[in-house]
């Protein structure tokens, strides 16, 4: 969907440095609404001309009315378009408590105001006094124990317990103070660990404490020496870092992502500051386009990338960008504007084709422009000219969103077509399954009578005008049967191609339809297809020929489109594509294991190159009872840029309804067809590595037959020369597809960072969540050629070398006894934890090879949200909700020490909902969210909530839709009693906590990484 124009005063960007000259307006923005202004007063209205079409008067205009504020101390000619989020040196703090006094109190990139961009925002509020000794300062609620925990009173020191695991060895078999090769046994902070508060026992028994307070009160009459700065309260920062004795990392997970949503949630986030970290994925915030692409769009690894390749090399930290571009934005933001510059199209650079954006340096009275990413001049066409202001700017900068906006869409004209032809509608095509299984477990019934009211909400731009997709129908198992349902028959008529080994299509008119049409004779053959295949006794079916039948298809419509396969067992009936079953668990941990997760024949390789040239985009929805080769089924869905779904065991009752859910997201959801990605960069640094669900022709393209809202395409950066501080570092996503209704168009999207030359600046404008997002890609596509040992320990060798490199060279001197961490980065043991002990890289003897080749492929598309929740599941205290208010109550640490007997939690990882109940849970809890008051009648195979009329219920079930609507798969509820057989499915994900298949605990990882920095530095 794209929005139509209103012109807006042009917000400048001024240089970082200068002070505000003036005081910012009192009318500020924050009363119009929320997406008509890019961050300044409304203009007086003027309609905007001509919806952007090109093609009237080709004389200069004369400039829009402006109004008063328009151009306030506007930067000079030279100075680059966006002001550099300038962080002085010194120490900042991206995420966690506030700084020690003794610091400066300005330290990091302006944080997105309620104010107009036009003024500096001035200085952000100073820091809090640090946490010392004794003066604790009330912080948001940490992640609290029960109220229902019974336990000793607080220890002798006035501490409560530690809310940590309990107290193991840091490495395996290894017993009492740490080896003398790790140094003193924390000598230089006072006893072991006394300085950090209280031993890491009991830690489930915690006495309850005040909401908002830090938990447990602080005597100043401690015995012994006060305890060192950086141990108590949540540790203060020495130059930006986190200094840490393991027991204290404990805290961060939970507290960072509150300090973000209480720094970062509650004012817009504009996008007009180059090198601005965005808040985290965890925040809900609002965007405001200022001239760089929504964090929806992209999220950086780091918005301050090195000067050159050697200080890159040094810190280890990957240069990447995980770009979603067709996101879906929330209702208080607009989508890209569509501009269409006539039969001349878009405006481009001669030399490097980058496309017309805010980076373009408009020269010689605006008759030519110099081009952000490779410096060459090119000439204004006479239709684009326009004149300049006294700034250097063109007057209707504000009026174009290709000169004031991160993100926006062109009309593509013919010559952007394939074969210089306007393209035909697209058509999606449905091919079910009807062997034996499929009929038996339900599938085809329930897919059938699904479809009847399902055809009815194809994606359409419009929601008044009815749907361009045709649509058609095959089923199949050893042979194919296609389907005539052309509107003027009385019945459908069948079509049986039994030759599968030279597939070809039977008819060609009456296969593709329009729905409102042939309605009638569709829905007469979906009530026939379960009944003509009631009785089938074969068990067998293909695969490779049920593609080939769709590409053909839509080969002979001369249209783009998309398979929807509901396939349910290994294809090993005779037919091209024919696969036997070598599911060898012997292979598992050894050298041959890569061999598991490659295709086991070349021929989906070659049909998925053939998809993709014709735009034939395919989904899978796999419903297996045993082995079925995801590694090989999945390779043309994978390359093709679509999806896999997979229903193990399928049963009606239990999984009808996360099926149906999954297909209609899958048929309604915004999808662009036959789409080709490519990200041009400005000199210094190019685009050397991508991840996804794609097809390369070559080194530059990334090919997608099917690019739907969900897919998100990885790119990792390199350097081949060295950037400028003052410049920036420019990277522009266009990505040409045709849209549901047809029409061609471009998507472009403009990201600006910063440059650095001193690794404290890299080191304090990271970005965690993105590092792990790509790094579980790099891992999951490295599996395919090496022995997953390796795999692993380069990734722990390359986390250590990044927090040995911030140590060496950032960071305080300190005890090595002490690990310290970038601020920015404090989370990343415990995520990078998370994915080493993930069912790809370490799978437990229960574990499916077919389960980890799905997880593979899956990950490899998702956003950084998504990923985040998967390798750190988000769990809840539901005994803490509060029906009162909108706010969730604070998640507490995935570690089964968290869990109260007495409590009910909800734990969610984007592909399932875990409702795990207590044995001792309270009575008026359990009546309110199952109906029944005993823990015994809690029915452990329900699927969904009784529906209750008591508010706790009414707010339960409105969480779980609400966690849904954001997930791109639908969430399975399971409900886990304590002490049930369930448990350990649930168990697996409490990543903190030792795994049964080996992984280890977070702080036995945490030991382990500092022993390995330890040695990188020794």
């Amino acid at each position: 969907m794209s929005a139509p124009y209103t012109p807006a005063a042009p917000p400048t960007f001024p240089p970082a440095s200068t002070a505000p000259s003036q005081p910012p307006p009192t009318e500020a923005v924050a009363r119009a609404p929320p997406h008509s202004y890019y961050g300044a007063p409304p203009p007086a209205q003027h309609p905007f001309p001509n919806a952007f079409s090109s093609t009237g008067p080709t004389q200069p205009q004369a400039p829009p009315p402006v109004s008063p504020q328009s151009f306030p101390q506007a930067p000079p000619v030279s100075q680059p378009p966006f002001s550099t989020a300038q962080v002085p040196p010194g120490p900042t703090q991206s995420y966690g408590g506030p700084l020690p006094p003794t610091q400066p109190s300005f330290s990091r990139p302006l944080l997105p105001t309620s104010q107009p961009s036009t003024f500096p925002a001035g200085p952000p509020p100073t820091s809090t006094p640090s946490q010392l000794p004794g003066v604790m300062q009330p912080q948001p609620p940490v992640s609290q124990p029960s109220p229902y925990h019974s336990g000793p009173p607080p220890t002798s020191t006035g501490f409560p317990p530690q809310v940590g695991a309990p107290p193991r060895p840091p490495f395996a078999g290894m017993q009492g103070p740490p080896m003398a090769s790790q140094g003193p046994p924390m000598a230089s902070q006072g006893p072991p660990l006394a300085s950090q508060g209280p031993p890491m026992a009991q830690a489930n028994h915690v006495p309850p404490t005040q909401p908002g307070m830090p938990p447990g009160p602080i005597n100043a009459s401690l015995s012994g020496p006060p305890p060192q700065l950086g141990m108590l309260g949540y540790p203060p920062q020495q130059n930006g870092e986190h200094q840490c004795c393991y027991c204290w990392c404990f805290f961060t997970q939970i507290q960072v992502i509150e300090d973000d949503k209480a720094n970062k949630g509650s004012e817009p986030f504009t996008t007009g500051v180059r090198g601005q970290a965005p808040p985290l994925v965890t925040t809900k915030f609002q965007v405001k386009d200022q001239g760089n692409a929504s964090p929806r769009y992209i999220r950086c690894t780091a918005y301050n990338i090195p000067c050159n390749s050697d200080m890159a090399k040094q810190s280890q930290v990957p240069l990447a960008a995980v770009i979603k571009p067709l996101a879906p934005l929330p209702p208080d933001e607009t989508p890209p504007y569509l501009v269409d510059h006539g039969e001349s199209g878009p405006i481009r650079c001669n030399r490097c084709k980058a496309y017309m954006c805010p980076y373009m340096q408009f020269i010689e009275g605006g008759r030519r422009f110099q081009c952000g990413f490779c410096s060459c001049v090119t000439e204004v066409p006479p239709h684009y000219f326009q004149h300049l202001d006294h700034t250097g700017k063109r007057v209707d900068c504000y009026d174009r969103p290709e000169l004031s906006m991160g993100s926006y869409e062109f009309t593509a004209t013919v010559d952007y077509c394939k074969n210089n032809k306007i393209p035909q509608p697209p058509a999606f095509i449905f091919l079910i399954d009807v062997s034996y299984n499929a009929v038996k477990n339900g599938m085809v019934g329930i897919i059938c009578q699904e479809l009847k009211t399902l055809l009815d909400y194809l994606p359409r731009e419009n929601p008044d005008v009815e749907s361009n997709i045709r649509v058609g129908f095959v089923t199949y198992n050893k042979v194919l049967h296609f389907y005539n349902v052309k509107a003027s028959l009385a019945q459908p008529q069948m079509m049986v191609v039994s030759d599968v080994a030279d597939m070809f299509v039977p008819l060609l008119d009456g296969f593709l339809v329009n729905v409102s049409e042939s309605r009638v004779v569709i829905e007469s053959l979906l009530d026939q297809i379960p009944e003509m295949f009631a009785d089938t006794r074969e068990t067998e079916s293909v695969f490779g020929p049920v593609i080939q039948a769709g590409l053909e298809a839509l080969k002979a419509a001369d249209c783009a489109g998309k398979l929807f396969v509901c396939h349910s067992s290994l294809p090993i009936a005779e037919a091209p594509g024919k696969l036997k079953n070598r599911e060898d668990k012997k292979l598992v941990g050894t050298d041959k294991e890569k061999s598991l997760f490659q295709p086991q024949v070349s021929f989906y390789n070659t049909l998925a190159k053939e998809c993709v040239a014709q735009g034939c985009c395919v989904d899978l929805f796999l419903f297996p009872n045993q082995y079925v080769d995801v590694a090989t089924l999945g390779v043309v869905p994978t390359s093709t840029g679509g999806s896999i779904y997979k229903y193990t065991y399928f049963q009606a009752s239990s999984d009808q309804e996360r099926f149906l859910n999954d297909l209609r997201r899958d048929v309604q959801k915004q999808v662009g067809f036959d789409a080709l990605m490519r990200v041009r960069t400005s000199t210094g640094i190019r685009a050397t590595d991508f991840f996804g669900s794609f097809y390369m022709s070559n080194t530059t393209d990334v090919e997608l037959a099917g690019l739907d809202c969900d897919k998100t395409v990885t790119v990792e950066f390199r350097h081949d020369d060295k950037l400028s501080e003052e410049t920036g570092a420019l990277m522009q996503c266009a990505v040409l597809y045709t849209s549901c209704s047809g029409q061609r168009r471009l998507r472009i999207h403009n990201m600006a960072v910063n440059c650095c030359s001193q690794l404290a600046d890299l080191y304090r404008n990271c970005e965690t969540d993105t590092i792990i997002n790509f790094f579980a890609k790099y891992a999951y596509r490295s599996v395919l050629g090496s022995p997953i040992k390796n795999v692993r320990d380069s990734l722990v060798n390359q986390c250590a070398q990044i927090l040995a490199c911030y140590r060496k060279n950032c960071a305080s001197p300190s005890s090595a006894g002490q690990l310290i961490l970038p601020e920015c980065m404090k989370l990343l043991p415990v995520y990078l934890n998370c994915v080493l002990k993930s069912d790809v890289l370490q799978p437990g003897a229960d574990v499916s090879l077919d389960d980890r080749a799905y997880l593979r492929q899956l990950v490899s598309t998702l956003d950084v949200s998504e990923s985040h929740v998967f390798f750190y599941p988000r769990l809840l205290p539901l005994q803490k909700l509060d029906v009162m208010s909108m706010s969730l109550p604070v998640a507490v640490r995935n570690s089964e020490e968290r869990l109260s007997r007495g409590g009910v939690y909800l734990l969610e990882n984007g592909l399932n909902i875990f409702l795990w109940v207590g044995v001792n849970a309270q009575q008026e809890l359990l009546q309110n969210i199952f109906g029944t008051p005993a823990f015994g009648q809690i029915d452990p195979n329900m699927t969904s909530l009784p529906a209750l009329d008591n508010p706790f219920s009414k707010r339960l079930r409105e969480i779980i839709e609400s966690f849904r609507a954001q997930r791109s798969r639908y969430m399975k509820l399971m409900v886990v009693k304590q002490e049930d057989k369930l448990e350990l499915i649930f168990k697996h994900f409490l990543v903190e906590d030792k795994s049964n298949n080996g992984g280890a605990s977070y702080v036995d990882f945490l030991c382990h990484m500092h022993k390995e920095i330890r040695q990188l530095l020794s």
